[in-house]
């Protein structure tokens, strides 16, 4: 059951039992201690923002248990701001085309940041997922279907399919 169903505030949402919580993000990973993060969130958003969700990435990153990654999907789908998503697949995809050289998914969104052209800024993690779940796997990627199989690099790919 959607959260929204429960608390459309701040307030409503922290006054929640994190059971309740728990129940509706569940199988996220790691949900008991994103439900606990939630309600902290909510209850710091309340008392050092004005219940409003900050619209910049190093506001959110004082957050408990907000990454990069999430400060960056806050500010692209909340506030339709500039913002790389960089999840796994971006970072590995990324890299296995020889777009990047990096070791971190962080490294990877400040090296992404500074390359690719900002249209692509916000698309680009929605693309990849997609991409990394059915094409371009971790271990054994789908090369000979690949329509962009001649541009990649392939690094670090040993078994493909």
């Amino acid at each position: 059951m959607p959260l929204s169903l429960f608390a459309s505030t701040a307030d409503e949402m922290r006054r929640l039992d994190v059971k309740k919580i728990e129940r509706a993000i569940y199988p996220v990973g790691f949900y008991r201690t994103k439900a606990k993060n939630i309600k902290t969130i909510c209850s710091d958003l309340i008392e050092e923002y004005n219940s409003i969700v900050p619209d910049e990435i190093d506001e959110l990153l004082k957050l408990k248990g907000v990454g990069r990654k999430t400060a960056n999907l806050v500010v692209t789908l909340g506030y339709n701001k500039y913002g790389i998503c960089v999840d796994t697949h971006v970072h590995r995809i990324t890299n296995r085309w020889g777009y990047v050289k990096t070791k971190t998914p962080e490294e990877t969104e400040f090296v992404l940041r500074k390359k690719l052209p900002k249209r692509y800024w916000k698309i680009i993690n929605d693309l990849l997922v997609t991409y990394g779940q059915n094409l371009c796997k971790p271990i054994s990627p789908h090369c000979s279907e690949c329509r962009i199989y001649r541009y990649c690099r392939r690094v670090g790919v040993g078994k493909q399919r």
